[in-house]
């Protein structure tokens, strides 16, 4: 899945925002206020949040070893760092999906979508 595939994805979701908020490196999508994917313009790569907890998040860590590893700062909140290149494109498409979920779920419900 590309770069231009993944921030389609992302804003296609129902309530979904684009956003800047350190300049035009990192895109953040985001649900309500709160984000669900760090998108790296550059880098090549998508922070999501994997599951409630980084145990939860480590599972698609073992999976894709070369391709996932824990988010700088926010990694123990469940968070991950994909890496676009090489991860087959559906489980790209169910990582976000799921951040988006997780996130969703989280929100007060004057707040959801």
């Amino acid at each position: 899945m590309d770069l231009d595939a993944v921030i389609a994805h992302c804003l296609a979701k129902l309530g979904a925002e684009e956003t800047y908020p350190w300049g035009d490196g990192e895109l953040v999508a985001k649900v309500g206020g709160k984000a669900f994917a760090f998108i790296g313009m550059d880098s090549g790569t998508v922070g999501v949040k994997c599951g409630a907890t980084a145990d939860e998040a480590d599972v698609w860590r073992q999976r894709y070893p070369e391709h996932i590893v824990m988010s700088a700062y926010i990694g123990r909140y469940g968070w991950n760092k994909v890496t676009l290149a090489g991860l087959p494109a559906d489980e790209m498409r169910e990582l976000l999906d799921r951040s988006y979920e997780e996130i969703v779920a989280k929100l007060p419900k004057s707040k959801r979508p």
